[in-house]
């Protein structure tokens, strides 16, 4: 009863809110949030499939074990069988396997070279983890003066929250972004381990001092999507959300000018 209470409670808060959360986890949630790009949705796609034919197996091999221990009993069996060796069982139980493993790996491989995959990006986006907040750059679009938009994201404090806002995980300052275009995100940290995470995106990636990361995006619809940093780097881990606030292309241009005249 409490569970559907909470999640009431969220569902209201949200309706009062001005802005659509479209993703942000709901407590007890057990399954995966809504996807919202090609990749998410193919990892959920993947997950499933895999689910299932770890089922099938799982209660094959439970069966086959139960018929083993139920008739190989010393009482039903008292005299042990002398056969050991068996060439075409051990075929079967050497191909079928195989065959199993084959028909994993080969979605596997396309769902990891589309996570991969470097399209041509229409912006990029540079992220640095700190101890504990984010830094974002927008190179691609700079004033006559060389001015740039650079802005760090914190977690906004309780006394700070409006209704609908989520605890622990709305920030003072969104990364926003065009929808259904090609983003590329260049990831690095400037002091320890940091993972920026999106769930609704199917990404997870690490920040790490010294090294750039990159990871290629195409939302496919608007919304606020929720992540958190998901590498333990220090006291106040539990305590730097993400928010990407993805916007229609005409929303997106008003706010990069906003950000320049600032």
């Amino acid at each position: 009863m409490s569970t559907v209470v909470s999640r009431l409670r969220v569902v209201f808060a949200f309706s009062m809110s001005s802005v659509s959360y479209t993703d942000a986890a709901l407590p007890y949630q057990r399954g995966f949030q809504d996807p919202a790009t090609p990749v998410a949705e193919g990892i959920i796609r993947f997950h499933h499939d895999l689910m299932f034919i770890m089922v099938v197996v799982s209660v094959f091999v439970g069966w086959m074990l139960g018929r083993i221990i139920y008739h190989f009993d010393h009482t039903k069996n008292p005299v042990a069988d002398t056969n050991v060796h068996g060439t075409v069982i051990e075929i079967i139980w050497t191909l079928v396997p195989a065959m199993i493993l084959v028909g994993i790996a080969l979605p596997s491989f396309a769902l990891l070279y589309s996570v991969d995959e470097a399209v041509d990006p229409a912006l990029t986006i540079k992220i640095i983890g700190h101890q504990w907040y984010w830094s974002y750059e927008y190179s691609d679009y700079t004033t006559e003066e060389g001015k740039s938009i650079e802005f760090d994201s914190y977690m906004l404090p309780d006394d700070e929250r409006v209704q609908g806002q989520l605890r622990l995980l709305e920030v003072d300052n969104r990364v926003a972004m065009p929808v259904e275009t090609h983003v590329r995100r260049v990831i690095t940290a400037a002091d320890v381990l940091h993972c920026w995470t999106i769930p609704s995106f199917g990404v997870k990636l690490d920040a790490c001092p010294g090294r750039l990361n990159q990871v290629s995006l195409f939302v496919t619809r608007p919304g606020v999507f929720m992540g958190q940093c998901s590498e333990i780097c220090g006291v106040n881990h539990g305590f730097m959300p993400i928010a990407v606030e993805v916007r229609s292309l005409d929303d997106y241009v008003t706010w990069v000018q906003t950000q320049l005249d600032a």
